[in-house]
């Protein structure tokens, strides 16, 4: 069995192709669409991710601000800034950089973020909206995934999908989105995580596997079925004294194993690392959109 590589970019490229005649739309009406972009303390791998993502934004003619706040900051006044951002209509979308230094309230700066602006999807009133099966913002990530299950017209209906990791971020969204009755839904969903018992009874029931754990490896071909559909979303970094930095990335599904194996996977990187950048600038232009349909309301 060839199987095929489900690659972000190709995805990435398509969408962003559509997204153009928005932007262009929203430049008539001297509008662009812009992210506040918030780092705390200084972590490397945060600082690349949002430089990145600052990146993608100039190209598609949006801007991302990027805000850095010193690692012994206070809660309070995390807190009182987000809440200028909420009240600055430059911006349409607000983004906490993640992870945060231990001190900080994770839960507590997410919920301050206003949930018209909250366009990574992370603020309960969205998560509950997402429950509902009535979405205002989806969550980058999850959003990423079923796009380029969209793109590959992989089907989800009657499938059973095994999802391996529960964070707020991936596993729990996406639980909820194949689920429910949407075009990309309508799947029979079994949410596993780090403690379930003989994981791979789970994994090998799986039509779609989506893996989000953030553990290096940690499904092998000896625990999927011939012809799964594999989405791996992590990003881990392993020690590697072969390469220039000293480590190389790699998922949380042994690629080279499941190939000849799997129907289709996403690679590491190169998958849906790529998609959840794209997401946050659909996103954060469906923001941008949103205020003018309330201004047009009043």
């Amino acid at each position: 069995m060839q199987t095929t590589i489900l690659k972000g970019k190709t995805v990435s490229s398509k969408i962003k192709e559509g997204l153009i005649d928005r932007v262009k739309h929203l430049k008539s009406l001297d509008i662009t669409p812009g992210l506040a972009a918030i780092i705390i303390g200084n972590n490397p791998a945060s600082e690349l991710y949002v430089s990145s993502k600052a990146k993608t934004f100039k190209k598609m003619n949006c801007f991302s601000e990027i805000f850095k706040l010193d690692k012994d900051i206070k809660q309070n006044e995390i807190i009182d800034f987000i809440k200028r951002l909420n009240k600055n209509d430059k911006f349409h979308g607000i983004l906490l950089q993640l992870p945060l230094p231990v001190h900080i309230d994770e839960n507590e700066l997410l919920n301050t973020i206003d949930p018209i602006k909250d366009v990574d999807g992370f603020h309960p009133a969205n998560l509950g909206l997402l429950m509902q099966g009535n979405p205002n913002f989806i969550p980058c990530t999850p959003l990423g995934c079923i796009k380029i299950l969209d793109h590959y017209k992989i089907k989800t209906e009657k499938k059973h999908v095994v999802v391996v990791g529960r964070s707020n971020i991936v596993g729990k969204p996406i639980a909820s989105l194949l689920s429910q009755n949407f075009n990309y839904g309508n799947a029979t969903v079994t949410l596993c995580h780090s403690r379930t018992s003989n994981l791979s009874q789970f994994t090998k029931q799986a039509d779609i596997l989506i893996a989000a754990v953030g553990v290096p490896n940690l499904i092998k071909k000896n625990m999927v079925r011939e012809g799964v559909v594999i989405i791996d979303v992590g990003i881990n970094r392993i020690e590697d004294k072969d390469k220039e930095k000293g480590y190389r990335i790699v998922g949380d599904v042994d690629f080279e194993g499941m190939l000849n194996h799997a129907e289709a996977i996403t690679p590491v990187p190169g998958g849906v690392g790529v998609m959840t950048v794209t997401m946050l600038l659909s996103n954060t232009i469906d923001s941008a959109f949103n205020k003018i349909k309330k201004m047009e309301i009043k």
